[in-house]
């Protein structure tokens, strides 16, 4: 049996190629799903891939959330299917309300493109589990409108539950309150994280290998409730 995980195209998307090959590289099989469609063809799991989706107008992912498979996606969200946001995927998967939350333009206003470390907080969401906790990891980052915000109140319920999945180690590259990176919905099923795993999975390609863990952690968990 082998694991089947969407990767959705929007216009303006220009990470998705790369997010397949991570999920190809992963032992998953990709399957290429279109903005227009109301069909997720019956796949184990969702990435909400990075870019700029419709051109990032009105704000990141403010559009985006109203495609129609967004809808599906939230849908089979709330039914514990497993979905992951990258960068401009974070903030569609903010704007659709699947987690809380927003991303506003970085401290500073410029666009970062780095190398980044990240600190891993938890390893109990379906998309971190192959991590040790308190595990570092070196993957890109490149954004404009990364820094997470959120009420404190939100902020302290998020710390509370454990759902900082990863948090920005150094300096804070955007002003991310809380330095937080990524995190994940109350069930762990639902992550989003502003840097891009899928360019860190292969040590040719990328600064490291370490992004690698976050497809291979869905794919265990969707073979291990086959």
């Amino acid at each position: 049996m082998s694991a089947r995980i969407g990767v959705i195209t929007f216009p303006g998307t220009l990470d998705d190629v790369d997010a397949a090959r991570a999920v190809r590289l992963s032992g998953a099989e990709p399957v290429s799903l279109w903005h227009g469609d109301a069909d997720l063809r019956g796949v184990d799991a969702v990435i909400v891939p990075g870019g700029f989706s419709y051109g990032d107008y009105l704000r990141a992912g403010a559009i985006a959330r109203f495609a129609p498979v967004m809808t599906e996606v939230v849908r089979a969200a709330g039914a514990g299917l497993p979905v992951l946001g990258i960068c401009n995927g974070f903030q569609v998967l903010c704007e659709a309300g699947l987690l809380p939350g927003a991303l506003t333009r970085n401290d500073g206003l410029h666009f970062l493109c780095r190398d980044q470390w990240l600190r891993v907080e938890s390893t109990s969401t379906a998309w971190s589990s192959r991590y040790e906790a308190g595990a570092e990891i070196l993957v890109p980052l490149k954004s404009g409108e990364g820094r997470y915000v959120a009420a404190e109140d939100t902020l302290d319920e998020l710390e509370g539950e454990g759902r900082v999945v990863f948090r920005y180690v150094g300096d804070n590259p955007n002003g991310s309150m809380r330095a937080i990176a990524g995190i994940s919905s109350a069930d762990g099923r639902v992550v989003g994280l502003m840097p891009h795993p899928e360019h860190a999975t292969e040590k040719l390609t990328g600064p490291t290998d370490d992004g690698l863990g976050i497809f291979l952690s869905v794919l265990d968990g969707v073979l291990a409730s086959a």
